[in-house]
């Protein structure tokens, strides 16, 4: 119909195009997921909304001009893996191969990518690919572009899914593609592509690497014990804070963080009111806000990370009368 607003003749040729684009997508449809492109990949997968991973034979696409081809050596495990399988965000595509903390070997580059060579130690997060245009992209915040592909769970530009990384191997465009140095283990470099840069970002972003100042990190799991180790890092007094003791001695021995507080423990939050210049929230369920904000110095500062399938409630007296119930 587009055509015909300026032409008969433009209207066939967009009706052509039309009837071959359905062709090609129902072509495209008429595939497994094996013989979608030339290439045999293996994977674990969910098929269904129990989240129970599976073998999974798929295929990946040829190397392209711009594009490395990866064997990969390690994903890690991210609680977004964990929603995807289970489909706790209502917008899960099956089958689905999850992992977007994926390090490995390039075995093939294209024509034009200059960076990366044959047998470098490499890395690929959450994004695969983005419109390289737009007003984010051309600021480097690709994760803003509104064509953004996530490297599973999506689509390409071509029309076919993206698997991720729980799987032996992977076909990205160089732009998403990161350089990991051969003196950094795959396995320990693998979290910092997602659960690192998820706590590294908004450290830096809001200022929260000032040394001396006091950081809550909400939850010890895989973002939280990142957290912990960078705010050090920075020289952060550090605090974490947990719904039960039961990692307190990880947190205190083997991460290195200066105090623990349980949240369930009303005398230990009184201690701790008022203190807190930072709190990263990475509690992927369903919990109360109100006890974190009035941790919290006047002016401090509250991140929210962990991604609950449902509404998290945000009391707005605290933030209104914050600055007079701590002065």
């Amino acid at each position: 119909m587009y055509g015909y607003i300026y032409t008969r003749s433009l209207g066939y040729c967009s009706a052509l195009s039309l009837n071959s684009s359905r062709k090609r997508e129902a072509e495209r449809m008429a595939k497994s997921p094996e013989e979608e492109h030339p290439h045999k990949a293996f994977g674990w997968a969910a098929k269904d909304s129990s989240g129970v991973l599976s073998p999974f034979h798929f295929s990946r696409r040829d190397n392209g001009v711009e594009d490395v081809t990866i064997k990969i050596l390690y994903c890690g495990v991210c609680h977004s893996d964990l929603h995807a399988a289970k489909n706790e965000w209502g917008f899960s595509r099956y089958p689905l191969v999850p992992g977007h903390e994926i390090v490995g070997i390039v075995t093939k580059i294209g024509s034009n990518v200059k960076k990366f060579k044959v047998d470098n130690q490499v890395g690929v997060g959450v994004m695969v690919n983005s419109c390289k245009s737009c007003e984010y992209c051309d600021q480097d915040s690709e994760n803003y572009c509104p064509k953004m592909i996530f490297t599973y769970n999506a689509h390409n530009y071509d029309g076919t899914k993206t698997y991720g990384g729980y799987s032996d191997t992977i076909v990205v465009d160089q732009h998403f593609v990161l350089h990991i140095p051969d003196s950094m283990p795959a396995d320990g470099a693998a979290p910092l592509l997602c659960a690192g840069i998820t706590v590294y970002s908004p450290m830096k972003y809001y200022g929260m690497t000032e040394p001396g100042k006091h950081l809550g990190i909400v939850g010890l799991g895989g973002l939280g014990h990142v957290a912990v180790k960078i705010g050090k890092a920075f020289g952060l007094k550090v605090t974490v804070i947990s719904s039960s003791s039961r990692k307190e001695r990880e947190a205190l021995d083997r991460l290195g963080a200066d105090s623990f507080v349980v949240s369930s423990d009303p005398e230990k939050m009184k201690a701790a009111f008022g203190t807190m210049d930072y709190i990263i929230d990475t509690v992927s369920a369903v919990h109360a806000l109100a006890p974190l904000l009035s941790l919290l110095k006047t002016n401090g500062k509250l991140v929210t990370l962990g991604l609950p399938e449902k509404p998290l409630e945000l009391p707005i007296f605290p933030l209104v009368l914050g600055k007079f119930l701590h002065s």
